[in-house]
Formats: C-alpha cells, structure tokens, sequence
C-alpha cells in the first residue's frame, strides 16, 4: 500500500523515458510556445507545462525529480517575470502550476499502480477520470478563489468562463502530454504490437497529415469529423506510441490553425450570452476547439489502448499454445522415451534369467542328483523367481496407469493363475495355500484381468513371504453390489506404527540393515494403485503375531452366467509328451547360445526332437525344409526378427497357416504381445521359461488348444 503512495519511482526502479535535463528543456519550450500564444493570438489553446512535469515526477527518482521540480519552478517565476505579472499573480501562477503537476503525479501513482501501464485502458482512464480531473478542479478552485478574495469580486458569467476556459485548457495538457510521454518511456513493450507494417505506418500517417491539414486550413465547410477516421485507423493499426504522437500532431496542427484564424471551428455561430460582452470570440470558439480535441483525446487513445491490449492478449495466447504444443510434443517424447526404456530393460533383465532360472529347473530334474543339490537347485529357481518378481513389479510401478479393459471374468480362476507363482515358495516354507471361492457358481464379473492380477499378486507374494507357518488363504465373496477378496495370513503381522504409510512406494516394515525379508518395497503401493483403477479401495486388519488380512472392496458389477462351470487347470508337472505314433519336432529360434540350450534340454527330457537355428531368416529356410509342430519364435534377433519371420511363415503355401508359432521372447509387456498376435503367432510366452509352463504349451500345440490360448491373450492386450 506505501508503493501506491509514494510520489517518485522507486530507488530500485527501472529508470525509464527521457532524462532529468530533457523534462527541463521541454517545460522551457512550452514555457516560450504559451509566451508566443499569448503575444500573437492573446490566448493558449493548450497547456501543456504541467503535463510535462508531472510525467517527470512519476518517471524520475527522487533527487532528480526534486532538481526538476526546482528548475521548473524557477522558469516559470522567470516567465512570469518577463509577462509582466507582478505582486501575487507573479507567485500564484507557478505555484498552480506547481501544485497542479505535484497533486496529479501524486494521484496516478495512487490510482495507476506503481507500474504506471497505460497500456491498460483501465488505467488510462483512472489517470484522466482520478488523477488529471481532480487535481485541475482542485487547483482551479484554489487559485479562482484567491484572485476572487484579493480582488474582492463574486463570481460572474465572465469569472464562470474564465474557470472553464482554465479548466479545460489545463486539463487537456494533462490528458495530452502525461500519457504521451509515459507510453514513449514504455515503447519496448509495444514491440511486435503493430500490424501495419512500415510503408502502411508512413501512408497513415501521411493521410492523417493530409486531411487534419485540408479540415483546418479551410474556412468554407465544418467538416472537422473528417480527421476521425484517419486517427481511429492509426490506433487500429499501429501502437499507443505512434498513436499518441499522432494525436499530438492533429492538436499541434489544429492549435495553430485555429489561433491564426482558419479551421472549423471559426464557422461556430456564438450565441448572444449576457456578461460575456467583454470575451473575445477568438477565447469563446477555443471553447469549441477545447471540447473538439478533448473528445479526439477521450475517443483515440482509450481506443488504442484496447486494441494494444488485445493484441498482447492475443500474442499471449499463441505463445501459450505454443508452449502447451511444446509441453505435449516433449511428454509425447517422453512417454515414447519411457516406453522404450522399459520395453529394454525387460528384455534385457528377462534374457540372462531365462538362463538362471532355466538351468535350475535342468539341474533340479536331472537323474542321479542328491538332494542337497536338488535344493540348491531349486533355491536358485526360486531366487530367480523372485528377482522376476522384483524386475516386473519396479516395470508395472513405473510404466503407470494403462486404460481399463474389461470383460466378464471368472474371478476364481483368476485367483488361481494369480496364486501359481507363489505355489513353491509355499510349498518349500511348509505352508497350506488355498482359494476360499464363495462366489455363486458359474458367476463372471466385469473387470480387467491384469489390474486384478497385478492387484492381488503382490498381496499373496507378500502373505507368504512373512508367513512362518500356518496358511494363506485367498477368500471371494460378494459385498453389497460388488466383490470383496481378502488376502488372510497367519505371519508376523505389521507394526501398527507403520500401517499409515503401508501403500507407499518403496516403504517397508522393516527398513533396517537387519531386516529378515527381502523386497523394495513396491509390491503394496503397486496393488493399491490397481485397486484405486477399478474403483475400489483397499483396507487392512493386522494383528502383530497373529498376521493379517488384506481385504479389497471391488465394485465389479455381475454379468450372465458361464453356460458350464469351467474346470480350473491343474499345475502340470513336467511329464513326457504323449505322441501320436511319431516324435515331436520342435524348432527354437533364438539368438543367444544359451537360450537355445536351456529350450532344448527342457524339450529333449519330454521326448522331442528339437532343431536350433539362430535367426529369422534360417527359420524360414528350416519349415521350407521339413515338417515341424511347433516353432519357439524369439522376437529380437539379427538379420531377420521374429515378427517378420512369422509373417513370412504365414505366407508360405501348404502348411503355414496351420503351423503353431509360439513367441518365447523377453519382450513381455502388453504391447509386444499384441504385436506377435499381429504377426500372426498363436501364443506368446516371456522368458523366463520353466518346465511346467513349456511342456503345457508343447501338449497345447499338439492337441490343437493353441487357438484358445490365442483368443484369450487377444482379450488381455485389447
């Protein structure tokens, strides 16, 4: 509020328009301009000192403007001086003056904000209607008063029109020159704010020089409405600046032409008033002119002001969609980016533990080994298995939140492909791992299947890996319209301090170097974000010692019943192939040496013979060569990739429409299984492999399944 106050700009302000000495000469002209007025014509069209020396208060620092102020004061007692004004009169005039300029300057920084923008049409006529208007009144009252007291005469017609005549005149110089003079010392903000380009600016000035001209050196028409619509173009088309000198040069024009006896306004016929005998006609018709340049002031600059306002606004516009074009375009790159980056590190995570987690299962099967190394086996595949877990919950944390696709679902089978990569570690801690289905029979619920899986996934990793012994149990039934699952342990349960942040990314219960369980802390803030997708909300019963139960409250609304209750499909054990009277031929196409030998063991202990190749293009010239009834398909690989080797199979006459391409690839998210369906394979299957899980998609492809197998991955990546 002091800002608004304050008379002079501030110390640590920008330092804008003309300099101190430059303020000085020009009240000095004006000075000699009103002596010459006075001496030629015996009247002032326009006063226009203190306009120029409130424009220096508001624009000058303090010592400056308090040097300026001095040295206006002392021209104009000189001037005073030379006009032959003595006593009083030589005192009164420069202190009106004075104290015009100060009250004005002081009320603009009040009302026009310290910024002083009169590109604002706002505050350009807060300047005229609070500012300029109010301290002429002020002043003109004051000083009327004084002469009227010292003289001792009332206020006659003749003292009426003197006050009028003074008021207008000093208020035009105010509206002329303070805003004038302030818009010049803010002219780098007007660039790029004019339309006109240079030649058009010089013709409308031009036009503008040639009618004002022609109207007011002409004594024959009263046509001074002519010079209207050359101004209203130069304020459409060019900026406040340009407009303002305009309107100067129409009052510098018309002022002379007008004192010297020629323009429109010497047609005005004036009416007979009584005590008005003693006026000149020239003081009474400047009345008129006043009033003409006051409506060019009051019409071209508020009108200037807005259109500049508009084109800033406009410009600010386009700069902003620019920038929200650029912010789209960049998050575009860098979703694409993301989306590449996580594509990559599943591959190559998942490459090197096809290897691991395969050569466990080869040597936990093999004949002859003792069972401390069938253990150690084992405990491989199982760490293998839970850093598959890590790497796929830290990809689903950071790929985000992917559009929901529903469809009718059985939610105990669900519940059970969810509870199968947690089968070993239960079984190797001793533990009872059941599904608890109260659900009607043959009951199918709307829901997307992987938000589900990803949502319950880490609830049952995590039940039974704080779980000792006893049992976790997966329990389905209805709750109100929808469905309530609730994930039960008997573990170790969870400190109740920690329960408020339980679903933050990367908490633990236990964070210390003496943790007893491994984990990054992803799993339940990766579940509780799923919940949060398809509606519901997620709560937690925990007893420390007595274990816990999580339970997820799903609004899954209930669709028509399955015609025949669905069988849920046992865990194979790996087992021989059954034939049909002749070997099983299967091909692997792979890149890398170990890839291919871990496929191939696996293959041969099921009885099938199993050719390698190492590219698309040898794959192609290898189902050229001979029957095969299955093709392991890789996707990444030189020469030729897998999705064109596939389409390339697909093409061949005879048998490539009936042979089962499978993909066996470490590109396993959404998008690449939708491309190896596009391709025209039948199924695809993310490294790592294992026993159980190739040996059903061997029997699958030999019985002729593989087209259910297709239509439900088909259903997931829609």
């Amino acid at each position: 509020m002091r800002g608004h106050w304050r008379l002079f700009r501030h110390e640590a302000g920008r330092v804008a328009g003309p300099p101190a000495w430059l303020y000085v000469l020009l009240f000095a002209a004006s000075q000699l301009i009103g002596h010459w007025s006075v001496a030629t014509f015996d009247a002032v069209a326009v006063w226009v000192s203190n306009g120029i020396l409130a424009a220096a208060l508001l624009q000058l620092h303090r010592r400056p403007a308090v040097a300026v102020l001095i040295a206006c004061f002392t021209i104009n007692l000189y001037s005073n001086v030379i006009r032959g004004d003595g006593g009083m009169l030589l005192w009164l005039n420069a202190l009106m003056n004075m104290g015009e300029a100060f009250l004005c300057a002081f009320l603009a920084r009040r009302v026009c904000g310290a910024a002083l923008d009169m590109r604002r049409p706002k505050r350009l006529l807060a300047f005229a209607g609070y500012s300029a208007v109010p301290a002429v009144a002020v002043i003109a009252t004051i000083g009327f008063a004084v002469v009227m007291l010292v003289r001792q005469t009332g206020l006659t017609t003749a003292a009426v029109f003197n006050i009028y005549s003074f008021f207008i005149v000093e208020l035009l110089g105010l509206l002329l020159v303070t805003p004038i003079l302030l818009l010049i010392a803010r002219a780098h903000r007007f660039k790029g704010m004019t339309r006109a380009s240079a030649p058009e600016a010089v013709g409308l000035f031009a036009l503008m020089l040639v009618v004002t001209t022609a109207v007011f050196w002409q004594n024959d028409l009263s046509v001074a409405y002519l010079t209207f619509p050359p101004m209203l173009l130069i304020c459409l088309r060019l900026s406040p600046t340009k407009t303002a000198a305009a309107v100067f040069l129409v009052a510098a024009i018309s002022g002379v032409a007008t004192l010297t006896g020629h323009g429109p306004v010497h047609l005005t016929r004036l009416a007979e008033v009584p005590g008005l005998e003693a006026v000149s006609p020239m003081l009474r018709r400047l009345g008129i002119y006043n009033l003409y340049l006051l409506a060019m002031v009051a019409t071209i600059l508020p009108i200037s002001t807005v259109m500049t306002e508009r084109r800033r606004l406009e410009a600010r516009l386009r700069a902003r969609t620019l920038a929200a074009q650029e912010a789209r375009r960049k998050a575009e790159d860098a979703a694409a980016a993301r989306s590449r980056f996580l594509a990559m590190m599943s591959h190559e995570m998942r490459t090197p533990l096809n290897g691991v987690a395969g050569f466990a299962d080869v040597l936990a099967s093999r004949p002859g080994l003792d069972a401390e190394a069938v253990r150690q086996a084992r405990q491989i595949r199982q760490s293998s298995d839970g850093l598959l877990m890590l790497v796929e919950d830290i990809l689903d944390f950071a790929r985000g939140d992917d559009v929901l696709t529903n469809e009718p679902l059985d939610l105990a089978a669900v519940a059970r492909e969810t509870v199968t990569p947690s089968l070993a570690a239960a079984e190797a801690r001793g533990l009872r791992l059941s599904i608890d289905d109260r659900l009607p029979a043959r009951a199918r619920f709307t829901a997307d299947r992987r938000a589900l899986r990803q949502a319950l996934h880490p609830l049952i990793a995590n039940a039974v890996k704080f779980t000792e012994q006893g049992e976790v149990v997966i329990r389905l039934d209805r709750a109100g319209e929808g469905v309530c699952i609730r994930v039960s342990d008997t573990g170790c349960g969870i400190e109740p301090a920690f329960l408020p942040d339980l679903f933050e990314a990367f908490a633990q219960g236990d964070a210390s170097i003496r943790r007893n369980h491994s984990g990054a802390g992803l799993g339940l803030a990766l579940a509780a974000r799923q919940v949060r997708r398809m509606g519901g909300r997620i709560d937690v019963d925990s007893r420390l010692g007595e274990g816990s139960t999580f339970i997820l409250h799903l609004p899954f609304e209930r669709v028509a019943d399955a015609v025949e209750e669905s069988q849920p499909a046992e865990i194979a054990e790996p087992a021989p192939v059954e034939d049909a009277g002749r070997v099983p031929c299967v091909l692997v196409v792979d890149d890398h040496p170990v890839n291919r030998e871990v496929a191939r063991i696996m293959l041969e202990a099921f009885g099938c013979k199993v050719v390698e190749v190492s590219d698309g293009q040898q794959a192609l010239d290898a189902v050229a060569e001979q029957p095969f009834d299955l093709v392991l398909m890789d996707v990444r690989m030189p020469n030729m990739d897998g999705l064109e080797a596939t389409r390339r199979i697909r093409a061949m006459p005879g048998t490539g429409d009936a042979l089962s391409i499978v993909a066996m690839t470490a590109d396993a998210m959404p998008e690449d299984v939708g491309r190896c369906l596009a391709a025209g394979m039948n199924a695809h299957m993310p490294k790592p492999i294992n026993q159980a899980g190739l040996l059903t998609m061997v029997n699958r492809a030999l019985s002729g399944d593989l087209p259910a197998v297709r239509a439900a991955l088909e259903a997931e990546a829609a």
